[in-house]
């Protein structure tokens, strides 16, 4: 039997999984051959009550006033550092099916990897609003899927299913924020924990890609748990 890959549960709305991901990318060459991405997101009313009734939950908590405005200034920080552009998006009652199912959609369609490399284009260089329709027909276009396929997806009951899906596992594996790393038994919470899962990973015995350069002097935080949901 073939091993079961990583998985990352991930969010398009959290700066911690956007960074996360780009060490990854840094270390791993392509990690979404590497990993399970699993996309992690607020449900909205018909996935929660889909979600609760295969008797699972959410375990994200909402962050207060004070923690939000410390992630700005700590995401722009780790960003600084990864010496990559950042422009913070402003989220006017965001619909994160519109987003995340898109990428399952896309995915099925062979266009995942593109798809999630365009919407963190648009959210996090640009500061776009990836839950509108307009922004993401362009994400779509960009990443060589037909737009119609992702914004239908919110409406395809298949694609629903596949959410939930995701959010139940979520839930069974206990993931209560995002970034998150599992390898095995082994938990990794945060951007500040990608070097223990590569180290763990690496003691696996599993092939690694040869990594773009790092620029000099890349770090990162030790004083958070770098995961936001």
């Amino acid at each position: 039997m073939a091993a079961r890959k990583p998985r990352l549960y991930f969010s398009f709305r959290s700066p911690y999984s956007w960074l996360a991901v780009e060490r990854l990318t840094r270390a791993l060459g392509r990690p979404h051959e590497v990993l399970e991405f699993i996309p992690y997101w607020d449900p909205d009313a018909r996935t929660e009550a889909a979600l609760t009734a295969r008797g699972g939950a959410f375990h994200y908590v909402q962050m207060s006033k004070p923690k939000h405005l410390y992630l700005l200034q700590d995401a722009k920080r780790l960003a600084r550092r990864l010496d990559v552009p950042m422009r913070w998006p402003i989220d006017v009652d965001p619909w994160w099916e519109l987003p995340h199912l898109g990428f399952l959609a896309a995915r099925e369609h062979g266009a995942g990897e593109a798809f999630y490399r365009e919407v963190i284009a648009a959210r996090w260089q640009r500061g776009e609003d990836v839950c509108t329709p307009e922004v993401l027909t362009g994400v779509a276009e960009r990443a060589g899927v037909d737009p119609a396929v992702v914004l239908g997806a919110v409406d395809d009951e298949a694609v629903r299913a596949a959410g939930v899906d995701c959010l139940m596992r979520a839930y069974e594996e206990d993931i209560f924020g995002i970034p998150y790393l599992r390898l095995g038994p082994h938990r990794f919470w945060g951007v500040d924990r990608v070097d223990d899962f590569l180290a763990a990973y690496a003691g696996t015995g599993a092939p690694i890609p040869v990594p773009e350069p790092v620029p000099a002097g890349v770090g990162y935080d030790t004083d958070t748990g770098g995961g936001c949901g």
